[in-house]
Order: C-alpha cells, then structure tokens, then sequence
C-alpha cells in the first residue's frame, strides 16, 4: 500500500512522463483514473449525508463498482490504518468487494481520500472491483485529495482508535452491504478461501431455492506465523496440530460453537460447494453468513466491540442475526468454503474500553430481545 502511495504522489510532482511510465506496470481499466478522480471530487463535495443517530457523516460512493442480479459481494469495514489488509481480500475474493472506512479523526479522513486515489489510480484491481465508503464524526467533514501526508499510520490493534470516538462497526456493515442482493459481510482482517466467491456464484444461479436460507460460511483464527490456508484440506492439517482454531476459541467458545466444528472437519471432501447441514439457530450463535433477498440490516445502536454481530434487531429497517431465526430463516453451514481471522484473538490485545462497551451493549441486547417479541408476537422461535 505505501508503496503504491508513494507511486501516486511521485507521478505528482514529477510530471506525466514519469506518470506515464509508472502506468506501464498498471494497465489501465474500463474506469479511467480521470472518472475515479472525478467520482470521488463529487462524493466529497456532497457534504456526505448524517446518519440516524446524527453522530456520523458518511460519505457513500467513494468509489463504485458494478454487480450482477445474482453476484455476492464481500462486505467490510476497517479503521485508515487497517487498509493495509485488502491487498490480502482482493487475491482471494474474485467478486466484487465494498468496504466501508471509519476515519475517527480530521487527519485521517484526509488520508483516507489520499489512499482511496493514491490505490484506485494505481491498481486495476481496486478500479474494476472495489467500492468504497466513508464515515467520520459529524463534526469534520472530509476534504479533497491533498499534496502531501503529515503521517502515514501503522497498522491498529482492533478498533482501539487512541480518541473519544465509538467505532460504528454496525453503521460501516449496513454501508458496506448496501445496495447487495447477496452479501458475506466480514471484519477485514479475515481471509476467504480460495474459490469461495466462484463457488457461491455456481450455487446461487443454478438455482433460486435459497431464499429464507443464511448460508454459514465456518470461521477460523490462525498464528500469525503461519501462512494462511488455501484450501480445507491445507486448513483442516493446521486445525489438527493447533495452529488454527475455531474463531473465538478463547473467549467466547459458545458464540461459535453451533458450527459444529467436529463435523465440519470430517465432512467428506467434495469439489461442488453446498449447504452439508442445517443447524438451529442459538444464543450467542455469531455465525457468519450469505444471506440474500429481504435480509435485515445490523442495528446501528451496537458500536465498538461486544454483542455487535448477532445484535442485528428489527427497529424499523435494522435488524441482526437473531431476528432471522424468529423470523423463519434457517442456517446451512457450507462444507467447503471457510473464513480465516489473521492471528489468534487473545484478551489482552483488546483496548482498554471493551469491558466498558460490552456492558452497555448487553443492556442494548435485552432491550432489543424484548422489542423482538413484540415485533414477532407470532413466531414460536425466541432468542
């Protein structure tokens, strides 16, 4: 990523010669740089729009991609300094991907417009494929590409943003999955495996039985030394010898624990991907999925960590994973695709504030329960 920065603001002070001799490693796109650079001029210049609770302005369409009536989209979200890890979703992903940018501060909503024309000038990929949005507080408004950096960023731990600023993790999904029929919405330092998105793509054209169905894609976390696996026969040799393991392992073994993670393992191996069994949905079940059609969107009181993921409620457009199960989805967990978190999540390298957040997001939680009771009085299914 530095690198291609460093490219971007080269090719500004040295002239078109030099621009043009750098394009010659990066052919260009059916969206030229000048569209790019005109799409984001005009998403900037819009004021950006504030979101329900007035404490965000966000700015949609940084840039855009297109999607096909059946495509899934790979939706995320990260802070500025954790852009560094889409380079790793692009080799996997081979669809279209959206990611919604956090910039906590006036300083990195500027760099974050420097990096999304510094990247998208530069790499094909990012022009053909990615969209992006962006938040900050309400209070700052994002400025226009400018000529020089005060800082570069090192990667983050977390969400811990070093301000006052609650992280709106819900807000960035709901912004990333926008617009998408079919959507797997992942934090951004996860990994795919290989083949995932093609995999979907067959599944879902060859036949449109999936409605009302939350396709569970297995989630995973690796050492960080190790290098990440390709394949489930490469995952499943890790997850023998401990080097990967089931995604919260160590500290909230319950949250992931419906997967099944026995079975999944020893499911025979097969070349198609498909729905291996169906598991009913349980508290605190954070699974993640591909869901499409009427699929709820995350409830944007959940910021920061805890409770976040299976707290999407219904409260006029907003909704989470629970209130597919009241409301008569079932969850079908894939036997072939995956998802690896990028090291082991451990308790301590979580910031300061996580107790903190927690407690008020379980307050949130029983509030939300109730209101799905009334929202549902009908459904035999409760949380």
């Amino acid at each position: 990523m530095l690198q291609l920065l460093y490219l971007s603001l080269l090719s500004g002070l040295h002239g078109q010669e030099e621009q043009d001799q750098y394009f010659e490693f990066f052919p260009p796109s059916p969206r030229s740089v000048d569209q790019v650079k005109t799409q984001l001029r005009t998403a900037l210049a819009s004021g950006g729009a504030l979101d329900a609770s007035g404490d965000y302005r966000v700015y949609r369409g940084l840039l855009k991609t297109t999607m096909e009536p059946n495509d899934v989209i790979l939706a995320t979200h990260a802070s500025v300094d954790n852009l560094l890890h889409l380079s790793g979703l692009l080799e996997r992903w081979e669809g279209p991907l959206s990611v919604s940018v956090f910039a906590a501060t006036k300083e990195e909503a500027q760099l974050a417009t420097v990096l999304d024309y510094a990247l998208s000038s530069h790499c094909p990929d990012m022009r053909a494929r990615v969209a992006m949005h962006l938040v900050c507080p309400s209070r700052y408004e994002a400025a226009e590409v400018f000529d020089k950096l005060a800082r570069v960023a090192q990667p983050g731990i977390n969400y811990a943003l070093g301000t006052n600023v609650s992280y709106p993790n819900n807000l960035l999904r709901n912004l990333a999955r926008e617009g998408a029929n079919y959507a797997l919405v992942i934090d951004v330092d996860m990994v795919p495996s290989e083949g995932l998105w093609r995999g979907l793509r067959e599944m879902l054209d060859q036949s449109n039985q999936w409605g009302g169905t939350a396709l569970v894609v297995p989630a995973f976390e690796i050492r960080r030394a190790r290098r990440m696996p390709m394949n489930k026969n490469e995952l499943v040799q890790l997850y023998q010898v401990g080097e990967v393991r089931p995604f919260y392992y160590g500290l909230c073994t319950p949250c992931q624990a419906p997967t099944n993670y026995s079975r999944w393992v020893n499911l025979p191996e097969e070349s198609l991907l498909r729905p291996a069994y169906v598991v009913p949905w349980q508290d605190p079940w954070e699974p993640f999925y591909v869901a499409g059609g009427k699929v709820p969107t995350f409830d944007e009181r959940f910021r920061q960590y805890g409770f976040n993921r299976i707290s999407q409620v219904l409260i006029r457009e907003r909704a989470r994973a629970c209130e597919l199960h009241v409301a008569g989805f079932d969850f079908e967990v894939l036997n072939e695709g995956f998802l690896v978190h990028k090291g082991f999540k451990e308790a301590l390298k979580f910031h300061p504030q996580k107790e903190a957040e927690n407690q008020h997001n379980k307050i949130l939680y029983r509030q939300f329960k109730q209101e799905l009771k009334a929202k549902y009085p009908n459904s035999p299914r409760r949380c």
